[in-house]
């Protein structure tokens, strides 16, 4: 999408492109009061701020729709395509790979009560497991800024792919 298209869509449609890069109404409406935009790094950075910070409440809500890591997301809506190209370096054929990311997840689930949340697109399969076991070791008072910055991390990059198509 084009910066002058993004800054004269409708509601309806800037809805439509913003939530699936996180599914906040208050961070969609915060871009949206902002525009128009003159570049696309002051529509970054404005969506950076807006999700500084993302509150406990906003993060669980988003958090409903991310996959598990080295899980592929179903369907065919637009969140999913972005999970699915985010996670596109973790192969799941890889079955010793499979196997310690699936003992992560539950580990971290059982642990923390949500799934495991990485900005997984540039990191290698590795770095994602490595990443997974050290966050184990934390508490959920340190978990939850990390998880809070993965999540504003994932929505800018997703921003930033809907911008440049």
């Amino acid at each position: 999408m084009l910066l002058q298209q993004f800054n004269e869509a409708d509601r309806a449609q800037l809805d439509a492109t913003l939530r699936p890069c996180v599914d906040n109404q208050r961070w969609i409406d915060e871009i949206a009061a902002a525009r128009p935009f003159t570049t696309l790094d002051q529509l970054f950075s404005q969506a950076l701020n807006a999700a500084s910070p993302f509150t406990p409440a906003e993060v669980a809500a988003a958090m409903a729709h991310h996959p598990r890591i080295g899980e592929r997301a179903a369907g065919n809506s637009a969140e999913a395509t972005l999970s699915r190209r985010e996670q596109s370096g973790v192969d799941p054929s890889n079955t010793e790979l499979a196997r310690a990311l699936a003992d992560g997840n539950r580990a971290y689930e059982e642990k923390f009560g949500q799934v495991f949340l990485i900005r997984a697109a540039g990191r290698t399969p590795q770095e994602i497991l490595a990443v997974l076991q050290k966050r184990l070791g934390n508490t959920p008072e340190q978990e939850a800024p990390i998880v809070a910055q993965q999540l504003r991390e994932i929505a800018v990059l997703r921003l930033k792919g809907v911008m440049s198509q």
